[in-house]
């Protein structure tokens, strides 16, 4: 669908980071009026500040991403605990309690978690990453079905094996174990593009997906199905 965010004005965070930079592009080219936030979320007062220089925000992007740990289960620190609950889990509903009630009042809205598939299927050393993940996801589904009577659809993308330079940088894919690995668990042989997520996710954006509520949706080429 061409233009189908013109006259959107959408808030993309941690613009530089995972998603960010291919969201930014392709939501432009979707018509929208991007505004890119680079802030750290994980000081408490940072969604707020973020939300209110934005001024009127009619989708909000939550692309929240860290470097995710790879600690057996029984030597995880309540310091890691903390720090990747930080920066995926508790800038959330800060974000959503400041963006939504605009959203309310104007009986319409759509926000969107880029979240990761880590939360559906076991992953050896990611217990604290994948919790957090799972976190996540479990507050879309709850906040959608509330905020879905005020005409504000709350989605999530839990995604995995896209390219992005935050999980899988060029070092990564160029290893041939990594590419081992790919064929081995991933059902399309290949990583899903970033511009394949980031059109989705405009979809998921845009008014011809009013009907999906609190949904999460997999986009992983097939691996979460194994």
């Amino acid at each position: 669908m061409q233009n189908a965010l013109t006259g959107k004005r959408v808030l993309i965070t941690q613009a530089r980071e995972f998603m960010g930079p291919v969201l930014c592009e392709v939501f432009t080219e979707q018509g929208a009026d991007v505004v890119a936030s680079a802030e750290d979320l994980a000081d408490e007062g940072a969604a707020h500040r973020v939300i209110q220089a934005a001024g009127r925000i009619d989708v909000l992007v939550a692309n929240l991403a860290i470097k995710a740990p790879s600690t057996a289960a029984v030597e995880v620190t309540g310091a890691e605990w903390r720090q990747v609950f930080a920066a995926l889990v508790d800038p959330l509903p800060r974000l959503v309690g400041a963006v939504a009630p605009g959203m309310i009042e104007r009986r319409g809205g759509k926000i969107l978690v880029m979240g990761s598939a880590s939360a559906l299927r076991g992953m050896k050393r990611a217990s604290t990453y994948s919790a957090a993940r799972g976190a996540q996801l479990a507050y879309v589904q709850a906040v959608g079905v509330e905020l879905a009577p005020h005409n504000v659809q709350v989605n999530a993308i839990a995604q995995n094996f896209v390219d992005n330079p935050t999980y899988f940088p060029a070092e990564v894919q160029a290893n041939p174990r990594f590419q081992e690995r790919l064929a081995r668990e991933v059902p399309l042989g290949r990583l899903v593009s970033a511009r394949e997520d980031a059109q989705f996710a405009a979809y998921l954006c845009s008014d011809a997906a009013d009907c999906f509520v609190g949904q999460v949706f997999p986009v992983c080429g097939g691996w979460v199905g194994r």
